[in-house]
């Protein structure tokens, strides 16, 4: 959050660019050429627009994380990441039935307010480092929980909570330390791995449109993201290298 801090308008302008373009090319691409009804076209479209930092532990082995094209890209992740999320929220809710979705969302948010509130009185009360990691935890198990509660995607959840919990740990601490290990060691690949899992290899190969949603998707997301790259690049006048990063 103190890197956003110092590149909070570049790190806007990609977060919404990186929004916008994806989703928008892969809305028309969806409806033109997968020939998917409204709703469909938008929710594919989201995962166009989302993105995760995957090659963040490699740059940060390189010692180039403190760059400012670095900083840009988490900044901005951190934006698109919440607006992709929204739209999940919200179709999500749709296809539960859940009526009053805003209702809920903007419950869910003056919770995690609050929640941000006992967080800093925890922190500011307790130094213990083991104390304070199972806490950092239960605060983001406790946000998917509520999330999943009120009929929404408990992801989104977590996400907040660790936004608001990233604010009061130092970047450089004995907690950082060990989150960052079990996020890295642990999280991370059980995510993956559990994304993975949900494949079935019998549709991927059995079917051929299968294999032309995936290839739609592949050539949408990275044109989308290059694109919002390149953008932003050209109105802060950037290097080829810093925009590559």
């Amino acid at each position: 959050m103190g890197d956003f801090k110092e590149t909070r308008n570049k790190a806007l302008v990609l977060g919404l660019l990186a929004f916008i373009v994806p989703i928008g090319i892969g809305f028309v691409a969806n409806v033109s050429y997968l020939k998917y009804g409204i709703i469909t076209s938008v929710l594919l479209a989201s995962m166009y627009a989302s993105h995760t930092l995957v090659a963040y532990p490699i740059v940060t082995r390189f010692g180039v994380s403190r760059h400012r094209s670095v900083s840009i890209a988490v900044g901005g992740t951190a934006v698109t990441d919440t607006l992709t999320l929204l739209v999940l929220a919200v179709i999500g809710g749709l296809f539960k039935g859940e009526t009053g979705g805003f209702f809920w969302l903007w419950l869910v948010v003056k919770v995690i307010f609050l929640g941000g509130l006992i967080i800093r009185w925890f922190f500011h009360r307790y130094n213990d480092h083991v104390m304070q990691f199972i806490f950092v935890l239960a605060m983001v198990f406790l946000g998917a929980g509520l999330m999943e509660f009120v009929g929404m995607e408990g992801i989104l959840g977590a996400f907040l909570a660790g936004l608001v919990l990233n604010r009061l740990i130092p970047h450089v601490s004995p907690l950082m330390n060990h989150l960052e290990f079990v996020g890295n060691a642990l999280f991370i690949p059980y995510f993956l791995i559990g994304v993975g899992m949900l494949i079935n290899l019998r549709v991927i190969f059995g079917h051929g449109d299968a294999l032309k949603v995936a290839a739609v998707m592949i050539v949408m997301a990275l044109t989308g993201k290059w694109i919002a790259c390149w953008l932003t690049q050209k109105i802060y006048r950037m290097s080829v290298l810093e925009r590559n990063m």
